[in-house]
């Protein structure tokens, strides 16, 4: 994804078809003509809620991507969330970006995974109609307040000045969509799904994007010459089915979930809570695996070096990582309510397309079935994830923000996440106006791009709750208290949400209040057959609320006081009572980090002359150069003695500074 900042077309661009919708009383208008303050290159996930950040804080924002009948695709699964991807939504949503409120609209089965472990855990996730959520993406994104969209192909990015040291630090000035047509900005946000991509399948290899689209060739060329380290990934995509071709009788039904849960919080119920599909789920058998075994040679996309998705491998790679297991679980999840097509979770390959069908076969339910077209994988082009700061701005680059895969990560929700905060961060950048920074300590969403930017991505990086030190306090049921209100402070969240918060602050602690409130002795709660400890000591209901066999509503049915608030403010009241002796620990833990955090380092440290440390943490100084303390401890390499020998000089010269503490 790539933002830009007060652009202008050189010559009339022949690209832009149709009235252009500006919103004059809104935003600061510059000179006539095609004037725009942020540009983002890129219609996926990423590009999508870049576009709507920027636009959101009030300047003229230009989406361009290849054929705007993209925007809102699911080019890969049929769903969206799940483990650590359902609380990245919900982060999201708390910014007032789009993805949550869509798949509201567009959910056609709704799921709380881990529902069996505690809150802190648990993953929303929801199967999804494609043809819902591309309608709704499209009607939201095409008419979004100081956003215009059209269909253009980036071929190359301009700079303010010709490439001389690979040290030098440029600044974006503009990009080349055609032969002739030259859009000069100040900044961009890039979101190149693919770039010099292939997509591989047996032995072949073609130059393309995702099926049928073309890869972004000029745009990796680009960022080479501009001093960017690329690195090559891979993932890949299973075969679609003809639903009509399969016996579903002969697999497990899955069913959704009586109540779906929205992921946005200005729901309280999706629009299809009332007809939600069936998934399947079925198994490889060992005659598969001997199939893939006789044929993976065959495989160039396997017989390659590019690292691949660890938490979502390829079957070839399921097989010969584990020889033992005689089976591998395949999920088939339909693609839309007038869809025939099947999306098998599970499958992904990049077998020869005339093996393909054969091995499904050794499937059950699938001994008939028929591809509606073929398994591939995909081989792309990556950045250095490293070579930016914590605003998704680049470090060789000023006014160049990116996000989504091109950063190393896979997943729509990843992608979502990133898009967001750096559309964000370009429109205030734009404006002169403070960064919106999120922290490990703020939410998932800061953890990614933590992880991103201090550790780089060595295979395609996706989003877990064991990533986060902190879940206990970043939850997916508090994103909102969380965010919400960084996001009105840079000013990118409506009133309508921030009226939403501030009503649902006020209740949760009126509900945490009379939680605390109602009380009983033991034998009082024994008669309502809760058994606890007889020692004469009262208990409250936030006390009680920590027993796995206590439930809001048994608790509602003993206190009708509590029948006064609505039973999702009860909920989130409990799940602050079920961890409560367990936040002190970890809130003593975040202001330990937040301490760290706020002694910011000087960007003109110079690494080389500090005593003490050893070449390969100099090196590393160097080159990620972290903006506080709290990003060097966190930086590869670095040891307590380095850390010391680093706060000492950074004092000695006046490299450290304390800034303000904005949680």
């Amino acid at each position: 994804m790539l933002v830009g900042v007060r652009a202008t077309f050189k010559r009339p661009c022949r690209l832009l078809s149709g009235p252009l919708r500006f919103y004059a009383s809104s935003v600061n208008t510059h000179s006539s003509g095609y004037d725009y303050d942020v540009i983002v290159i890129g219609g996926g996930h990423a590009g999508c809620e870049a576009a709507a950040g920027a636009a959101r804080t009030g300047v003229r924002t230009l989406l361009l991507t290849q054929s705007t009948d993209t925007i809102g695709a699911l080019s890969c699964n049929p769903s969206i969330g799940g483990v650590g991807k359902g609380t990245l939504v919900r982060e999201v949503d708390a910014l007032d970006g789009m993805m949550g409120r869509l798949a509201d609209k567009a959910g056609i089965q709704f799921q709380i995974l881990n529902r069996s472990k505690g809150p802190a855990v648990w993953g929303q996730r929801a199967q999804i109609d494609r043809k819902l959520y591309k309608k709704h993406m499209q009607a939201e994104i095409l008419n979004y307040r100081n956003l215009d969209v059209r269909s253009a192909s980036v071929f190359d990015l301009v700079f303010d000045q010709a490439f001389s040291d690979p040290q030098q630090t440029l600044s974006v000035g503009g990009v080349q969509l055609g032969a002739s047509t030259i859009l000069l900005l100040s900044a961009i946000s890039l979101k190149a799904s693919f770039m010099f991509t292939y997509i591989k399948s047996g032995s072949r290899r073609i130059p393309a994007g995702r099926l049928n689209e073309a890869p972004s060739v000029g745009l990796s060329e680009s960022l080479r010459k501009a001093g960017f380290k690329l690195g090559r990934l891979q993932t890949g995509t299973p075969a679609r089915l003809a639903a009509s071709t399969i016996d579903f009788r002969k697999m497990d039904k899955l069913v959704g979930d009586v109540t779906p849960s929205p992921f946005s919080f200005l729901n309280r119920t999706v629009d299809n809570a009332d007809n939600q599909i069936m998934c399947y789920l079925t198994r490889t058998t060992p005659e598969t695996h001997r199939v893939i075994r006789d044929n993976v040679h065959k495989s160039v996309h396997i017989q390659e070096t590019k690292k691949g998705p660890r938490y979502c491998p390829s079957l070839e790679a399921k097989v010969s990582r584990f020889p033992s297991k005689s089976e591998h679980k395949v999920w088939l999840e339909p693609e839309g309510y007038d869809s025939d097509v099947i999306y098998p979770n599970g499958l992904s390959c990049s077998l020869p397309e005339e093996v393909q069908e054969p091995m499904m076969r050794t499937i059950p339910g699938l001994e008939t079935v028929k591809m509606v077209h073929p398994a591939y994988g995909v081989e792309y082009d990556h950045i250095d994830a490293r070579e930016l700061n914590p605003t998704l701005e680049t470090k060789k680059v000023h006014g160049l923000f990116l996000a989504g895969q091109i950063n190393g990560t896979t997943g729509y929700e990843e992608a979502a996440a990133q898009g967001v905060v750096g559309g964000i961060n370009a429109g205030l950048a734009s404006q002169h106006r403070p960064a919106l920074t999120i922290t490990r300590a703020d939410g998932f969403i800061g953890v990614l791009i933590d992880d991103l930017i201090m550790k780089g991505a060595e295979e395609p990086y996706r989003m877990f709750t064991s990533r986060s030190e902190y879940r206990i306090t970043l939850r997916s049921d508090n994103a909102d208290l969380r965010l919400t209100r960084k996001g009105r402070d840079a000013g990118v969240v409506s009133n309508e949400r921030w009226n939403e918060l501030q009503s649902t602050a006020k209740q949760l602690l009126e509900a945490t209040s009379a939680l605390k409130s109602c009380d009983l002795s033991p034998q009082g709660w024994c008669s309502h057959g809760l058994h606890v400890t007889c020692d004469g000591v009262k208990r409250s209901a936030f006390h009680m609320i920590r027993l796995p066999q206590v439930t809001i509503e048994q608790l509602m049915s003993i206190f009708p006081l509590l029948n006064n608030f609505d039973k999702h403010i009860l909920v989130r009241a409990g799940t602050e009572g079920l961890y409560e002796p367990f936040l002190a620990r970890q809130e003593a833990d975040l202001r330990v980090f937040l301490e760290d955090e706020t002694l910011a380092l000087s960007p003109r440290i110079d690494y080389s002359v500090i005593e003490g440390l050893s070449s390969e943490v100099r090196e590393r100084l160097g080159y990620l150069r972290p903006t506080n303390i709290g990003a060097a401890k966190r930086m590869e390499g670095m040891t307590p003695a380095s850390l010391v020998a680093l706060l000492e000089h950074a004092k000695r010269t006046e490299g450290v500074f304390k800034i303000a503490n904005t949680q």
